[in-house]
């Protein structure tokens, strides 16, 4: 057996939040083993020219930026450029739309009162985001800093009412009684169901949490999108990492991690082992657990989406005329996802059937950031589309997984069409081979191709981004019931979407232990 070297911190996955860590530690005068499964650095935010003679980099498994925060770019000098969209989302309705345009709230009231019927859900649907503002620029902040206690954050946002909304009631009731209109409640609905299986008016609350992530990014909320791909934000982070000297391996499968710091791992071949004096675990909690030959701790995990990627020839027509394509899907294009059609959704995947009409939304990186586009494909008006569909459990692939990933594409290429004007496969460019350029990953290919437990995007369910101990606050929401072994991934308590907090929060943790500041475990 081959050594690998005594390091102050080995980290076992080179995701995004690996990276930050990395970074943030070699900087300090750590050193640093950084061991990545794949063949290359990045996780799930990686770009990828997934059709053969397609010059087109997508953004294969996450899209859009909204939790990292700037402090990480500046603290590790990342040179990554996020583009704001101007066109928030556009829900088709009948031959009309709800078409939210940031830029002009005329034009975003008009499209109200072309749906609703009136501007009341327009009225309620500011006061309830300028709300969700407040809350954010009261709460991001915190998610780099030791975990503040329940009350503590209450205290920080010091609205009594927009507490019980957030944290305490299930969105179901403040989405029935503020707004009237199935479509406006479903559009709000859906931020509280992206990687997560769960129905509005749930008790324990999965919903909430999942909606407060969506809202509270940068103390803004907005989703942006990453100039170059998602590519180009982990390769700025893998940068930032070596350049400080951290060490980073690609095609390093990681078999054990023991309490006491040592790595076994295979590389090329041969088995090697590597001693950390602390070891990151960038993997889901599921996966730390095996390592470690540990009972997988809390509910199993599981993901509940359709991830489709398709390059077009050309944008599709809309039924609704007097919207560009270009607008609606210059933000979200939502399809088929208002709240009597979510609901519906969520009951037929929880029978165990794939939905009749799968809501899905969509949104097209190319129109906001074109360097992603081949110099001949964008010369010929190439469009990239990148489809999320809701309620798609990994339940429902279990049995077969080729069978149910064929039987969902087709139902959400059916809902997809259905709201539009033509069938999108007359739209659909086409590879070298002919092939349409379209390829869809279920929670179970996510598995397979990037370890997350069943396909769960965020490791597991989401945490409140507090202690939910008491004895916790004050820690980094990191730790594990081994002192030396820190979650640095997703599933650490406020981790989930690409924001590299969990890595900036395992760095922390070790940094203040080696000054010795805190007690650890």
């Amino acid at each position: 057996m081959n050594g690998g070297g005594k390091y102050d911190a080995v980290i076992v996955g080179g995701g995004h939040n690996g990276l930050v860590a990395a970074a943030y530690l070699t900087r300090a005068g750590c050193s640093v083993l950084v061991l990545e499964r794949r063949g290359e650095i990045g996780g799930a935010a990686v770009s990828f020219r997934a059709f053969d003679g397609v010059d087109v980099r997508l953004s294969r498994y996450s899209y859009l930026v909204s939790l990292l925060p700037r402090k990480i770019a500046a603290d590790l000098g990342l040179n990554v450029e996020l583009r704001r969209r101007r066109m928030s989302s556009y829900t088709p309705s009948g031959d009309t739309g709800l078409l939210v345009d940031t830029g002009d709230d005329a034009r975003t009231a008009a499209a109200f009162r072309a749906v609703t019927g009136s501007t009341k859900d327009f009225d309620a649907w500011r006061e309830f985001y300028a709300q969700a503002g407040r809350v954010a620029a009261a709460t991001f902040d915190t998610l780099t800093e030791p975990l503040p206690s329940r009350e503590d954050l209450k205290a920080r946002i010091g609205d009594d009412e927009v507490w019980a909304t957030l944290f305490e009631r299930p969105i179901a009731e403040t989405l029935t009684g503020r707004f009237d209109d199935d479509t406006v409640r479903g559009v709000v609905l859906t931020d509280a169901l992206i990687g997560t299986f769960a129905g509005a008016g749930d008790e324990d609350l999965r919903q909430n949490r999942c909606l407060l992530y969506h809202l509270i990014g940068n103390g803004t909320g907005d989703w942006d999108v990453p100039v170059g791909g998602m590519g180009a934000v982990t390769g700025a982070l893998a940068d930032a990492a070596r350049r400080a000297g951290a060490t980073l391996v690609t095609g390093a499968e990681v078999r054990s991690v023991s309490p006491d710091g040592e790595v076994r791992y295979t590389l090329d071949g041969t088995e090697r082992v590597a001693v950390g004096s602390h070891v990151l675990a960038n993997v889901a909690p599921a996966t730390l657990a095996r390592l470690l030959g540990e009972a997988v701790p809390g509910p199993r995990p599981e993901g509940a989406q359709l991830k489709v990627n398709m390059v077009l020839s050309r944008l599709p027509c809309l039924r609704d005329a007097a919207v560009d394509p270009r607008d609606a899907f210059g933000g979200t294009f939502h399809v088929n996802e208002t709240y009597s059609q979510l609901e519906t959704a969520y009951a037929e995947a929880a029978a165990g059937r794939i939905p009749t009409l799968p809501p899905c939304e969509i949104y097209c990186h190319s129109l906001t950031d074109p360097s992603i586009l081949g110099p001949a494909e964008r010369a010929a008006g190439v469009q990239t589309l990148t489809l999320f569909g809701l309620h798609m459990p990994a339940r429902l692939f279990e049995a077969d997984n080729e069978r149910a990933r064929a039987e969902a594409l087709r139902a959400t290429i059916a809902s997809l069409d259905s709201v539009l004007a033509e069938p999108i496969e007359s739209c659909l460019l086409r590879d070298a081979a002919g092939n349409p350029c379209v390829e869809a990953k279920t929670p179970l290919d996510l598995e397979a191709e990037l370890g997350l437990p069943r396909g769960h995007i965020f490791h597991r369910d989401l945490s409140w981004p507090f202690a939910e101990d008491p004895a916790d606050a004050g820690k980094w929401g990191v730790e594990t019931s081994h002192e030396r072994v820190l979650l640095c991934g997703a599933g650490a308590v406020r981790g989930g979407g690409v924001s590299g907090i969990p890595g900036h929060n395992a760095a922390m943790a070790v940094l203040a232990r080696r000054r010795g500041e805190v007690r650890a475990g």
